[in-house]
């Protein structure tokens, strides 16, 4: 799924990012088209792309890398998280641009940073930024996007919100649901897929992962830092932006530890029952191909009582921010949900890919 709510907004990436090398990028060759706009349901179709991965080129700051360290996150683990966000976002791939059928103007890179939430801004400004001349950066503009790069780095498309202008001047590049214009595709995808903006896109997950890392040992204070608890809010802040209020998740783990133990199963089963009565609305988007496979299969789990004690509780934390997803009047929460509980519990099926089952459960990675 692409450009739902992302964590990056605001982020000041030109001056919170070590400084990016000052050669100019080489002109790029144009890449395949990638896939088109993508419907919230639309089954992903693999397409020539640049798959997201380690590249050599790409620099992650030392004094970053050490404090990721500490959240178990080398340089491996790293380039692991960035290929696991690009799944669900982008398929996989460095940049797949999307239209505004989200309503977030246009989407595009491993995250999907968007006009909407004002997290595309600070990506197009670093990439400008690392010119130390202007005709540089305009020789590198014109050879990646020709047509809309002006537009894409105006000032009216680089504020924050986008000016009307800008706005106008995009859906104009746009088809009535959305899907962007196959010439305007192509010049992002090829801005995207660059080496420079490659650069500027790891900058930005770094960045991500550090907010995330603070985030993590604030929630899970006392608590061992596993894997599974990072994925978990690595995925909740790419796509809700942050977490539920302290108040909150104290409220929540106060009713947990109450909670009498006939209680426990069949309150998990009433989350399940909840998220199934959700995709089965009108207005529940981006889970079609995926929410029975997932109610059957996480019923299962609920039966044979395969979960263990910190599943339990990512599982209620998950449902306590799932239902705030507002994106499109709350449109997606069924989605937010059904993220989160695949990496979880190590079995759902998100965008119509499956991972484990029932009787494979327990076999994820803590």
């Amino acid at each position: 799924m692409r450009g739902w709510a992302l964590a990056v907004a605001g982020v000041a990436i030109a001056s919170a990012f070590p400084a990016l090398a000052q050669a100019v990028p080489p002109a790029a060759t144009l890449p395949p088209a990638p896939q088109p706009g993508l419907g919230p349901d639309a089954a992903p179709v693999p397409l020539p792309c640049r798959r997201v991965g380690d590249v050599a080129s790409i620099r992650i700051d030392p004094d970053a890398a050490a404090r990721l360290a500490e959240i178990g996150l080398d340089r491996a683990a790293i380039f692991a998280r960035m290929q696991e966000t690009s799944i669900p976002e982008t398929s996989g791939c460095w940049a797949t641009p999307t239209g505004n059928f989200d309503s977030q103007l246009i989407s595009v890179g491993m995250a999907q940073w968007n006009f909407g939430t004002g997290s595309l801004q600070p990506v197009l400004e670093a990439w400008r930024q690392q010119f130390r001349h202007k005709r540089d950066f305009k020789r590198a503009r014109d050879a990646l996007a020709p047509t809309y790069g002006k537009l894409l780095f105006s000032k009216d498309c680089l504020a924050v919100p986008v000016a009307q202008k800008c706005r106008d001047a995009i859906l104009a590049a746009e088809d009535a649901k959305g899907t962007l214009s196959p010439a305007l595709e192509r010049e992002l995808a090829a801005l995207f897929e660059s080496d420079a903006m490659l650069q500027v896109q790891a900058d930005a997950y770094v960045a991500l992962l550090e907010k995330v890392r603070v985030d993590v040992l604030r929630i899970f204070a006392g608590q061992p830092i596993t894997l599974r608890k990072v994925r978990w809010a690595i995925d909740t802040k790419v796509q809700q932006g942050g977490f539920s209020a302290d108040e909150d998740i104290a409220r929540l783990r106060a009713k947990l530890a109450a909670m009498p133990e006939g209680e426990k199963w069949p309150r998990l089963q009433a989350i399940i029952d909840w998220y199934g009565a959700l995709a089965r609305t009108i207005d529940a988007d981006g889970i079609r191909q995926d929410w029975e496979w997932n109610v059957a299969a996480w019923t299962c789990l609920v039966g044979r009582r395969a979960l263990d004690d910190e599943q339990y509780q990512l599982m209620s934390l998950t449902f306590l921010r799932s239902r705030t997803a507002v994106g499109n009047s709350g449109r997606w929460q069924a989605l937010a949900f059904e993220r989160r509980a695949q990496i979880v519990l190590g079995v759902g099926s998100v965008s119509g890919i499956r991972v484990g089952g029932c009787l494979a459960a327990g076999s994820d990675a803590k």
